[in-house]
């Protein structure tokens, strides 16, 4: 029993994971949140409608279809955040240190 409920959890950090890179992905593709809002939208329901697939068979073919389709239309050049590391403003105008006297 225990194994079962370890392996649902896992399965729905993995499935919570699998959608939050959609996400990512789609907002790397549409910018302005006006445009992006239908595509999530999108993928929301593209999730829910397959919320209740108990076959394993079904739902490993379901979740590999998703992974390649995530591989397939990865952004080239993914938006960075500007403070974050690798963005155009990382450590730009860092505080010098402060030394002891």
């Amino acid at each position: 029993m225990s194994n079962q409920v370890s392996f649902a959890v896992a399965h729905r950090r993995y499935v919570a994971s699998l959608y939050k890179r959609a996400l990512k992905t789609s907002l790397n593709w549409y910018i302005f949140r006006e445009l992006w809002r239908p595509k999530a939208l999108e993928i929301r329901s593209r999730f829910e409608a397959n919320k209740n697939v108990k076959s394993f068979k079904h739902l490993k073919s379901i979740l590999e279809e998703t992974e390649a389709e995530l591989f397939r239309f990865r952004h080239p050049d993914p938006y960075k955040y500007p403070t974050a590391p690798d963005g155009t403003k990382w450590e730009r105008n860092y505080p010098p240190p402060l030394f002891k006297s």
